[in-house]
């Protein structure tokens, strides 16, 4: 079977745990009023949370592309909540300074043209080393949509529609270069693009850099997730939804000839941790208490993840030797294959995880050692695509 780039031999099975984390910004998750809390669009934060996620051998980092103001609904315009630099950009700064951690941005569908996404993630995958990975964003809002001058969103299930045509000839401009360094020209006519000429970069390290989509579990979302991703980020609690969500995710690869380990399903989740089970539930309840506007926040979450978090946020509160037995009991059981961690605080959110939890794992043999591969694809054990001649 063949992934969506069309792979070659079928590497094993890569059973190690995966481990992301995303930027927060002031996304739902962050407490603004915390001694600890920076800023949310200086490049030392960004620095200071992609260098300890390179230290806990993390596989990527992930970047939001924020269109609108976080908390638009409410008028706050605050430098630190009024939106976010763009991500590549911060990407390719970080490039410089982290040596094996992917880089992985959103850049929507809705809004941009194919040749722009294809060119800028190939060229963060030159500048890195083969390190980077787009989140293929299909959704779109209004108020997003009014930067563009295209005017209107487009409604479900449309914007997928979009967003798989957008992945395809993304993927046939990366192709359009043969792995000698040849180029040639591309076409690509389809119901969205109608685009022709010749891509300006070569072939990029990992061959195609790394798709990813995410989903709130909509059957749409699903769908395109199984066509066109090489990893899903979806905000279902994995405990409750794990197992349904990866029987009807083998379904739909099947259809496209894809094997279940060829879409890693990489849930968000938070951690809080204590001395005690005691001392990390009572952490967790004040770090509610003191998250910035929750409501919006709540609001700009459930637009981002496109689910009703209120019944499916997952949270790891306890211990660290229970926040690591509860993350390996899941990717054991198959309903994760790892998660996306979301800290409440930047730059610092993420230190006590790495000191105090990615040890644990190790000792259990559930997480890596070291890193054994130069490129985000071999972090994440996803087979190369073979060129389309």
């Amino acid at each position: 079977m063949t992934g969506p780039g069309g792979t070659g031999p079928r590497r094993p099975r890569n059973r190690t745990m995966h481990l992301a984390v995303l930027f927060p910004g002031a996304r739902g998750t962050s407490v603004r009023d915390d001694p600890g809390a920076g800023s949310q669009i200086e490049f030392a934060a960004f620095e200071h949370l992609a260098r300890t996620a390179e230290r806990g051998l993390f596989d990527f980092l992930l970047l939001a592309d924020e269109l609108r103001p976080r908390e638009h609904g409410d008028h706050v315009h605050d430098p630190d909540a009024a939106g976010g630099p763009e991500p590549l950009t911060v990407l390719n700064a970080l490039s410089t300074v982290t040596r094996h951690l992917g880089l992985a941005a959103e850049a929507g569908t809705s809004h941009t043209e194919p040749f722009e996404i294809a060119r800028g993630f190939a060229t963060l995958d030159h500048l890195s080393g083969g390190r980077a990975a787009w989140s293929a964003v299909a959704s779109s809002d209004a108020a997003g949509d009014q930067n563009f001058r295209r005017g209107g969103h487009l409604e479900r299930p449309e914007h997928y529609v979009r967003a798989a045509e957008s992945v395809a000839a993304a993927r046939q401009l990366w192709d359009s270069w043969t792995p000698d360094g040849t180029p040639r020209p591309f076409a690509h006519r389809g119901r969205y693009f109608d685009i022709a000429g010749e891509f300006t970069l070569p072939r990029s390290p990992q061959g195609h850099p790394v798709v990813m989509a995410r989903t709130g579990g909509t059957d749409e979302g699903r769908e395109f997730a199984a066509s066109s991703a090489d990893v899903l980020l979806t905000r279902h609690r994995p405990s409750d939804a794990g197992g349904a969500l990866r029987t009807d995710l083998g379904r739909r690869l099947a259809r496209y000839g894809r094997d279940p380990d060829d879409l890693k399903v990489m849930p968000a989740a938070t951690v809080v941790l204590g001395d005690t089970a005691a001392e990390a539930h009572e952490r967790s309840a004040e770090i509610r208490r003191r998250q910035v506007s929750p409501r919006a926040a709540l609001r700009t979450l459930e637009r981002v993840w496109g689910v009703d978090l209120t019944s499916t946020r997952h949270s790891f509160v306890g211990t660290p030797g229970e926040v690591a037995a509860g993350m390996e009991s899941l990717v054991a059981r198959g309903a994760a294959d790892g998660f996306v961690l979301v800290p409440h605080l930047v730059p610092g959110g993420l230190d006590e995880f790495v000191d105090r939890v990615v040890p644990l794992l190790r000792e259990r043999g559930a997480f890596r050692t070291a890193y054994e591969g130069a490129t985000l694809r071999s972090h994440l054990g996803l087979d190369a695509p073979v060129w389309k001649g």
